[in-house]
């Protein structure tokens, strides 16, 4: 399997630190479509599925489109459980340097339990006092001698799953050693985002519909995904006129601002088996088009057709993607790709 690039001298960046969820969790099939009640004792059962949190899913697709040449440097903990060990053991075997993904002593990997009804529709429950509740920006400071190595050259990811003042942290590191900044935030995020200012130290925000709804300050109902996009935008860029914006609405495609347009890109038609990953997967390949020095609108297709794939496996991470089955994805759809797009796949 061949890595997603032309060739590695032509990246504008070198490396990805980033900080964010390190887990795992479980899928329950419930039986019966009505809503699981307080008090209610229900059947079902457990679902061949591996669950896998944010830092995890975006660190491995851009080290697999991107090759052993960029460096990716997640930096977090996990609990000293068989979970965590097992998470280790595997983002070591994708080829991410794990110096600074730390084993925490009395903790437990962060969890989730995710039940999933008849009709798809599902919810979670997540630890909220995991290993990953003790990333902190004194942890996070610990990783500066590489920001000095890449200087100038890398990027930063600020995800959820950890403390918002860690991934603070983060981008403050970036913007001191002339990093591009990436986070996300959830939709409980979101307003303490704009109010304490953070988003002026990001360079590309990445949110979903819903949350970018309240990044704009309205109620979604009666309105289309593109014109919450639109008002989303208008408000963003009020606070950040230069940062770039990914806003992804499931079937109804994504959008990306570049700083001058809104651009949109639907949805590759394929045969869903499970759509929890799709959005970090979408970033992934967002990123790796920027590395690859994609303009905007055209990573943001290239982290659509990630998108797509990912949602073929029935894990939030697939690993059978990579440049040569993104390639025979994109033909099988027969969709409109980029030529730009096309040459990173064939080249």
């Amino acid at each position: 399997m061949r890595p997603l690039r032309i060739g590695a001298k032509s990246f504008h960046y070198k490396a990805m630190i980033g900080v964010g969820g390190t887990g795992g969790g479980s899928f329950f099939a419930l039986s019966g479509n009505h809503t699981l009640g307080r008090e209610e004792s229900r059947g079902g059962r457990f679902l061949d599925r591996k669950d896998y949190c944010k830092l995890h899913i975006i660190s491995h697709y851009v080290r697999t489109l991107l090759g052993s040449e960029f460096a990716v440097i997640p930096i977090g903990k996990v609990g000293d459980d068989e979970v965590g060990k097992r998470l280790f053991a595997e983002m070591e075997e994708a080829g991410l340097d794990m110096r600074y993904v730390k084993s925490s002593p009395g903790d437990q990997t962060l969890f989730s339990f995710c039940f999933v009804y008849p009709d798809g529709s599902g919810g979670n429950m997540t630890t909220d006092d995991s290993a990953c509740s003790k990333v902190d920006p004194e942890f996070v400071a610990q990783a500066e001698p590489e920001f000095g190595r890449f200087e100038g050259k890398g990027i930063v990811l600020a995800v959820p799953e950890v403390p918002l003042e860690a991934r603070q942290a983060l981008l403050e590191l970036g913007t001191r050693h002339g990093f591009f900044r990436v986070a996300s935030f959830t939709s409980e995020e979101i307003p303490a985002a704009i109010e304490s200012g953070v988003l002026r130290s990001v360079d590309l925000l990445a949110i979903n519909i819903d949350e970018a709804a309240i990044a704009a300050g309205i109620s979604s109902v009666d309105k289309t995904a593109e014109a919450i996009a639109e008002a989303a935008v208008a408000r963003l860029r009020e606070i950040n006129p230069k940062m770039l914006v990914s806003i992804t609405a499931g079937a109804n495609g994504s959008w990306a601002w570049d700083g001058s347009a809104l651009s949109h890109a639907t949805i590759y038609k394929t045969n869903a088996v499970s759509t929890a990953g799709a959005g970090d997967a979408h970033l992934s390949g967002v990123i790796a088009g920027l590395v690859a020095g994609l303009p905007m609108a055209e990573a943001q297709r290239l982290g659509a057709l990630v998108g797509a794939l990912s949602v073929t496996s029935p894990h939030t991470i697939n690993k059978e993607i990579c440049r040569d089955t993104l390639r025979d994805f994109a033909a099988q759809t027969g969709a409109d790709i980029p030529n730009s797009v096309k040459e990173l796949l064939e080249g």
